[in-house]
């Protein structure tokens, strides 16, 4: 298993440690942002990565920053008049701050190293800006584990453990890496020489050359952040003609804004008029569409809930103003991003297609809902916001727990009827039960958890940890089980019970949430855009087909798009969760460490592969995260 921050081993899209480390920079970041908004400053940061500039990328992606310096992409001859232009022209743009972030093995064309200092003293020679830099250093390395890292080092940890009981005498020894949303076992000796191969190239000038052998994760990085930080001149913008619309759908989600200012600023650069639709499918009946331009998303990023406004309202009661809303603002494709009540809606919408050809237009969703109850995605924006405000707060209540001794906590968590955030926190948490709706559970199971705690508070490790999401029984409600273990523990243990709610939805977006949004987000506005130009004929666009109403969702290693028609089948709407859901697999393991005796299910296990160096297609890149 690979753990380091820098991130900089090939074979895996994420080393245990990285995300923590990012959540690390994303802090200072965030902070460092509101005083330089107020001074006027322009702030020069350098993040660790010697050898790896993904820390530097994904910080720069998940911020917005200005400009970043990277080892393996080192910027032309000249950039110093570059940088010092765009900097000058987003301060024209009344733009009160400017970010430039550095990897601590920056490097120009000529191998010659770039440092903050030098950074500072140009843009102060050349720009007169009042500037500052702030080296992270050994920040990064240090503070508590993200929940990604966590449920990351956790999974890695149990394949590992059953990849050396599957070897032989003969098995080559193997990395356990992470691809997309998936476990991979891949032999050591090719990965390291990989790893070798990407330092040659970058010894060589062979830039090009290090940024494909890094992954297609690295790579699709690096494109992203080429198509969002520069914006090109009106004259070299390709001229479409074409109008896309925005909407956020559901409950907020950390995360959604910086899916929609991705969006806009990537429809802009393939020459798209971009529309921005406040509240909903209530807000597009109302006529409450506006333009949007560049400079309006500015700083979105790292704005939590939704600034666009959204609602839970369904389109099937405003069908015709929607159609009219679409005529008058000739709006030629929608880009919905939301939760259940997204899905329902483009379902709805791909349905009415007969009654209104207004409607014939390509629609894709985006899933973004803390609860990661959409069918066809794994994931969803805010479900990692949701999960960290999750963890920390267990944290908080486990310390309070051992000071006290002989304590039991109930938590109650939200996400309707998906179990996600509670299985999920509770493994990052290390819960000793967590209850949820799609286990069924008894008052003979509840008896048997109480018992296992009693056994519990015996050893040297005297608290508990139970967390049950919101909806996982009618009756065994998380009052019922606070005072079923209050009498059942007399004597041995005392409850305190706990309700997080709405916290769960707010705050800033973690790292993995901004870098996810943004990242879907564009690719969502690249396939409206092939799919347009697939479609107009005769001066007009026109989509009647089930494959130009798509869900963007990963699934296992890749992002993919996919009818919303076909995932009509694979979901429950009564429960409003899938039929099937991958994080299930978890639930044993979580109980394996909670010390209950209990087997688990290999079916899902990886078998050896060979670190593949295709090229792939363009746009068929695997994204993963």
């Amino acid at each position: 298993m690979v753990g380091s921050i820098d991130n900089d081993f090939c074979g895996t899209d994420m080393t245990i440690g990285t995300d923590s480390a990012l959540h690390r920079i994303i802090e200072v970041v965030d902070a460092i942002m509101t005083t330089a908004q107020s001074h006027q400053r322009t702030f020069v940061l350098e993040v660790m990565g010697r050898h790896c500039g993904y820390l530097a990328l994904v910080s720069g992606l998940a911020c917005g920053a200005d400009w970043v310096f990277i080892p393996e992409m080192p910027p032309e001859d000249g950039w110093e008049d570059n940088m010092c232009q765009k900097l000058s022209e987003n301060r024209a743009d009344k733009k009160r701050l400017n970010i430039i972030i550095v990897s601590e093995g920056a490097i120009d064309s000529h191998n010659k190293a770039i440092t903050p200092d030098y950074i500072k003293d140009l843009v102060v020679r050349c720009l007169g800006f009042d500037t500052r830099v702030t080296i992270l250093g050994h920040v990064q390395r240090g503070g508590t584990p993200s929940a990604f890292d966590r449920i990351l080092a956790s999974r890695m940890g149990v394949e590992a453990v059953l990849a050396l009981l599957e070897a032989s005498a003969t098995t080559p020894a193997c990395v356990v890496s992470l691809v997309g949303n998936q476990a991979v076992r891949l032999p050591l000796m090719e990965c390291v020489h990989l790893t070798q191969e990407v330092q040659k190239a970058m010894d060589e000038k062979k830039f090009e050359e290090a940024v494909r052998l890094r992954g297609s994760s690295f790579e699709n990085n690096l494109s992203t952040y080429r198509l969002l930080s520069y914006r090109k001149p009106d004259s070299e913008l390709p001229n479409s003609s074409f109008n896309v619309a925005v909407l956020n759908v559901g409950a907020p989600a950390a995360g959604m804004n910086a899916a929609v200012r991705s969006a806009v600023r990537v429809g802009i650069t393939e020459g798209h008029k971009m529309f921005a639709v406040s509240d909903g499918f209530e807000g597009f009946s109302k006529g409450q569409i506006e333009e949007i331009k560049w400079g309006d998303v500015g700083g979105w990023t790292g704005q939590g809930g939704s600034l666009l406004g959204t609602k839970r309202t369904l389109p099937g009661k405003h069908l015709d103003k929607i159609a009219e809303q679409i005529k008058l603002h000739n709006i030629n494709a929608l880009l919905v991003i939301g939760g259940f009540e997204a899905y329902v809606g483009l379902l709805e919408l791909s349905a009415a297609r007969d009654q209104h050809p207004e409607l014939c237009v390509p629609m894709v969703m985006v899933p973004a809902t803390v609860s990661n109850n959409i069918p066809g995605s794994d994931l969803s924006i805010g479900s990692d916001t949701a999960l960290n405000a999750i963890t920390d707060t267990c944290d908080r209540i486990k310390q309070s727990a051992s000071g006290t001794k002989r304590r039991v906590f109930i938590i109650e968590t939200m996400g309707g009827y998906c179990g996600y955030l509670a299985t999920v926190g509770g493994l990052a948490a290390g819960a000793d039960t967590v209850y949820i709706y799609e286990e069924p559970f008894d008052i003979r199971d509840l008896q048997a958890n109480v018992e296992h705690l009693t056994q519990k508070m015996k050893t040297s490790i005297q608290r508990g940890l139970v967390l049950r999401n919101e909806n996982s029984n009618e009756n065994f409600t998380t009052d019922f089980i606070y005072q079923l273990y209050t009498e059942e523990g007399r004597g041995v243990f005392d409850c305190r019970k706990n309700i997080l709610g709405h916290m769960q939805q707010g705050g800033a977006p973690s790292p993995f949430d901004r870098n996810f949004g943004t990242k879907v987000a564009a690719k969502a506005i690249q396939w409206i855009t092939q799919t347009l130009t697939d479609s107009y004929k005769g001066g007009r666009v026109f989509t009647n087909s089930e494959d130009t109403a798509c869900l963007l969702g990963m699934r296992r290693r890749a992002l993919v798009f996919q009818p919303v028609s076909q995932l009509r089948d694979e979901s429950d709407f009564v429960h409003r969760i899938p039929k099937e859901q991958w994080w299930l697999k978890l639930r044993p393991l979580m109980k394996i460490l909670a010390k209950y005796k209990t087997s688990y299910d290999v079916s899902d296990s990886g078998q050896l592969e060979h670190v593949t160096r295709v090229r792939p297609k363009d746009g068929d890149a695997s994204a993963a995260i």
